[in-house]
């Protein structure tokens, strides 16, 4: 199945942090997109009510998860690399890379999103899957793909860089609270970050991405 749009992140739940209501308005628009995730979110134990189960059993709870938020969102098709959680920098970099250009090249994506080359909060797995769909994209091998977008971090923010798309959440703030209770083994952290999920958070009002590569040309962010 082939969509126009496609999200590759480092774990479940990162797809709703940042952007689900872009995702959902893209399904809407008829056009769901694709989700590649590098890890199955297998070390996020720091919920209590999860920290008793073995990395293997918290990967198949964050997989049926992530299938719920999918449903949700509106996603087409959500695919897992199954690297280790936590060690996504550690793995072999030309075999992650060929693994993401066989999904873009699978679903044909001409825009990709992912996060800044600073991960947005300085996680090692999300600057890991930010470089390594940096250079899938730019590899020259994924034909399809025409714009590459890094989610508007602090940092590029700071530095004057512009979203190129921003989305207001709160007309589709209960959507993108469903789609964060899916992620029920997660909701701590999550409730942490957004607060009571009953109540729109202001703050986290916009979901917003800068353009860093457009049809071969690297743009400040991407270099």
């Amino acid at each position: 199945m082939s969509s126009t749009t496609a999200f590759i992140y480092a774990h479940p739940d990162d797809e709703t942090f940042l952007s689900s209501c872009l995702i959902r308005q893209l399904a809407d628009q008829g056009d769901p997109p694709s989700l590649l995730l590098a890890t199955k979110g297998d070390a996020g134990k720091k919920n209590g009510h999860v920290s008793h189960l073995t990395n293997d059993e918290l990967a198949s709870v964050r997989v049926k998860e992530m299938d719920k938020a999918a449903e949700i969102l509106g996603i087409s098709v959500v695919e897992h690399l199954g690297y280790p959680d936590g060690k996504l920098g550690l793995v072999n970099e030309a075999e992650a890379v060929e693994a993401i250009i066989s999904f873009i090249n699978r679903h044909k994506p001409e825009s990709v999103f992912t996060f800044p080359k600073d991960g947005g909060n300085g996680h090692p797995d999300h600057v890991a899957i930010s470089r390594l769909t940096t250079l899938a994209v730019t590899s020259g091998r994924c034909p399809s793909v025409q714009r590459l977008y890094y989610h508007a971090s602090g940092t590029l923010l700071s530095q004057g860089c512009l979203p190129a798309v921003t989305v207001d959440t709160e007309p589709d703030w209960r959507v993108k609270a469903e789609a964060l209770r899916a992620h029920a083994s997660q909701i701590f952290a999550i409730e942490r970050y957004f607060g009571d999920l009953s109540v729109f958070p202001e703050q986290r009002r916009f979901e917003a991405f800068i353009l860093a590569w457009e049809n071969g040309v690297s743009f400040p962010p991407a270099t």
